[in-house]
């Protein structure tokens, strides 16, 4: 099995893998706060709520391209090797971020300047599609026997790291800026400190080794057997589309469109919305690497299965409870409460799609998987509970959404996990607990 190097602690290599990761989900995280900001600097302003749902729908425009990136960069990653493709996705998600970041506002350049911004998103898509699985797989293939969920639950608090970054940027610019500074320019400020840290990660990235996994491999797929693997594999495939349907839903809702629903649906003053999302990612941090820890004693099925059922059955009562009499209190109790289901979810969630890929296409096959359920249900949940509240009326909609991707994600879980599929490839000691209900 992949070891990480024996003279750099175990800390330092998750730090190198999952740099990347961080970045991605900040530039994520600070677009989806500054959503309204960056509405009324880039785009036409004629009408509000079609300004708005321009700038939600170029934040979710960037999820179409992640199936893309993840076939051409998934595939790189498999052919070429782990560490050669999280390097590149990283040099292509910050072009991105510097596109966005020094985009002239609509005043300035007309109509120039929102389709710069959705440049900017589709190049991000396009990286983010492979990046995530590429941390994912390298975590998987280097962690030590038994502690698979543990690792690999560090990518998806790296992400979560970020959250919490930027919800401290956002407490202190609505602090210290007026709402007409953070328009005219205030919201560049958090990308501009994006931009400033690209260099120190491509420094810390390029240190990364190889996986041993990858190396033993005396022979690496092509393109076309990558893409015929897939499709011998679909049912596999679209088992795990559907169970990373509430991953995609549920993040969205509770990161990206907090700050949103908080000022714009509850009519709550905007710094609630920033320390709600702050404390959302401080919780989901502390419960990954626990629950992450919890499945490798007691499997991915019964986490993956509980916490679907516990969406489904809290979800809608809690949001009914919070638009009734909304304040700050109401939306942190809710808000956390959802955190802590996510945050769980995920902890079982990745290092199963890990495990349930096969791995002569695990790089691919998990980016392509997380990109198109990202792409047809995450990344325009903002725009989804905007629509469905607004034709409503109803401001609780946003609970059913997450409600139905639980029970999508439900029925999925039971189905593969029912199918018993062989996990990963035995040759290189990637194997699934989860199945087996034993220590890897």
């Amino acid at each position: 099995m992949a070891t990480p190097d024996k003279q750099e602690s175990p800390v330092r290599t998750i730090l190198r893998v999952t740099s990347g990761n961080f970045l991605e989900m900040y530039d994520f995280s600070v677009y989806g706060f500054y959503a309204v900001s960056i509405s009324h600097a880039l785009f036409p302003r004629g009408n509000e709520f079609v300004s708005l749902m321009l700038s939600l729908a170029t934040f979710g425009v960037g999820f179409l391209m992640r199936p893309i990136g993840a076939l051409v960069l998934g595939s790189y990653i498999d052919r070429k090797g782990r560490r050669a493709g999280l390097l590149l996705t990283l040099a292509l998600m910050a072009a991105g971020m510097l596109m966005i970041t020094f985009t002239p506002g609509y005043q300035t350049i007309g109509m120039a300047a929102p389709v710069i911004v959705v440049l900017g998103r589709l190049l991000q898509g396009f990286s983010a599609g492979a990046e995530l699985g590429g941390v994912s797989v390298y975590l998987a293939e280097i962690a030590p026997p038994g502690k698979r969920g543990f690792w690999v639950s560090w990518q998806s608090a790296s992400q979560q790291a970020a959250v919490v970054f930027a919800a401290v940027l956002g407490v202190a610019l609505r602090w210290q800026l007026t709402p007409q500074q953070m328009d005219s320019w205030g919201w560049r400020i958090p990308f501009v400190i994006g931009c400033l840290i690209i260099p120190v990660l491509f420094t810390i990235r390029r240190r990364l080794r190889e996986t041993e996994a990858f190396e033993k491999r005396t022979r690496h797929p092509s393109t076309r057997e990558i893409f015929t693997s897939l499709s011998v594999n679909a049912r596999r495939i679209t088992g795990a589309i559907m169970m990373v349907t509430l991953t995609a839903v549920m993040f969205n809702l509770i990161t990206a469109y907090t700050p949103t629903f908080g000022s714009r649906v509850l009519h709550l003053p905007e710094l609630d919305s920033f320390a709600v999302a702050m404390a959302v990612g401080v919780v989901n941090f502390a419960m990954l690497p626990i629950v992450g820890a919890l499945s490798d004693r007691i499997g991915r099925r019964p986490v993956l299965l509980v916490c679907a059922a516990l969406v489904i059955l809290t979800a809608y009562p809690l949001m009914l409870w919070l638009v009734q009499a909304p304040s700050f209190a109401r939306l942190l109790a809710v808000e956390v409460w959802y955190a802590m289901i996510y945050g769980s979810w995920q902890a079982g969630m990745v290092v199963a799609l890990t495990e349930l890929m096969p791995a002569h296409i695990r790089g691919t096959g998990f980016s392509l998987v997380w990109s198109l359920a990202q792409a047809i249900f995450g990344g325009f949940t903002p725009v989804i509970c905007t629509v469905l509240i607004h034709m409503t009326g109803n401001r609780a909609m946003p609970a059913l959404w997450v409600s139905l991707a639980a029970v999508v994600a439900l029925i999925a879980t039971l189905r593969m996990y029912r199918d018993r599929p062989s996990a990963g490839d035995r040759s290189d000691d990637l194997r699934d607990p989860a199945l087996r209900h034993q220590p890897s």
